[in-house]
């Protein structure tokens, strides 16, 4: 397996991880924090495909997702391209309302169904380009796909681990 194979697989799995955490879950359950100033699971599940789908659509000057379609209203949210969760205070981490947990899952699918679309244009030189060199060493696409991956397992581990404060 190539590089761009083992991102491809590595973004693939988090969905998987995400249904685990969030199946089942009430409206409720989704906005609810496990204790006080925590990211709810809704919140932590929408922010996974927020961040995946700003960053992959500026990667690749195509449309996110997100507005694309009424994925905004399905999360209480406006269709704002820079409404990542990145820079959250807690009243807007609390304006975060999934309708269902199969919302989340329905919109992280269609994000990821964007990514690998991306990744199977992509060839393991591709990964070496620079797409931010505002830092110093400068961002490989490489490094930018690593970063997401990492975002998206982390919050994928709190909302697994949420749900078990909650009780769920």
């Amino acid at each position: 397996m190539d590089a761009v194979g083992v991102l491809t697989e590595a973004l693939s799995r988090i969905p998987d991880g995400l249904r685990r955490a969030v199946e089942g879950l009430s409206p409720a359950q989704l906005v609810a924090a496990p204790t006080e100033g925590a990211n709810p699971i809704g919140w932590l599940a929408w922010h996974i495909g927020r961040g995946q789908d700003a960053q992959v659509a500026a990667l690749t000057g195509a449309e996110q997702v997100y507005l694309a379609g009424d994925w905004a209203a399905r999360f209480g949210r406006a269709p704002d391209p820079d409404d990542t969760g990145y820079g959250h205070g807690p009243d807007d981490v609390r304006s975060v309302r999934p309708e269902s947990a199969e919302a989340l899952l329905e919109y992280l699918d269609a994000v990821v169904e964007a990514t690998r679309a991306h990744l199977a244009t992509l060839t393991e030189a591709d990964l070496d380009r620079v797409v931010d060199a505002s830092f110093d060493p400068p961002v490989t696409l490489g490094v930018r796909l690593v970063s997401i991956v990492d975002d998206g397992v982390q919050h994928v581990g709190q909302a697994g681990y949420a749900r078990g404060q909650l009780g769920a």
